[in-house]
């Protein structure tokens, strides 16, 4: 399956400041959503965050928070139950690329709960984490047990460019370097 730009959707799942000092790897997850949401800019892209309990946890971090044209708060762990999500998400944008914090948790549970509702959720590994990279691990190797796509953030943004003549192809590269 190519990810097309104009099929596809980009879910910030919980990337909240109060949780970066658990998360291992923390800001290398940042650095590769920022990446994503900033390439999906530039390719029309729509760009959705979720906050899992923000009175508790706070708003997303600094780095990503300006990005998202949607931010929806949440206590479910699958953001694809929120009512807002729901009504936001696009029958044509069907791909949704997830990007986020915990894998094992809230980005597991949101890709098998888009995928349950006809949607192709892709997770974008190196824009994820955990508080441990074994349960990071083991949620990649459930997901794509399971049939989710699991890519780079550099190899989406490559699909959506789908040649070097693009209009877009030097800002996109520039992302990438």
């Amino acid at each position: 399956m190519i990810i097309e730009a104009e099929r596809s959707c980009l879910l910030l799942v919980d990337f909240q400041g109060r949780l970066a000092p658990a998360i291992s790897s923390a800001m290398e997850t940042v650095a590769a959503a920022r990446r994503l949401a900033l390439a999906a800019r530039l390719f029309d892209v729509p760009v959705i965050a979720s906050e899992q309990n923000p009175q508790g946890l706070g708003p997303t971090i600094e780095a990503l928070r300006d990005l998202p044209e949607l931010v929806i708060a949440k206590t479910a762990f699958d953001a694809s139950r929120q009512s807002e999500l729901q009504d936001a998400l696009d029958e044509d944008r069907d791909t949704v690329l997830i990007a986020g914090w915990e894998a094992h948790v809230c980005v597991m549970q949101t890709a098998f709960g888009l995928k349950m509702n006809g949607f192709a959720p892709v997770v974008v590994a190196d824009a994820i984490g955990s508080r441990q990279p074994a349960s990071k691990a083991a949620a990649l190797d459930r997901l794509a047990r399971h049939g989710v796509e699991i890519v780079t953030s550099e190899m989406v943004v490559f699909e959506w460019l789908q040649d070097c003549e693009h209009p877009r192809f030097k800002e996109a590269l520039a992302l990438i370097k």
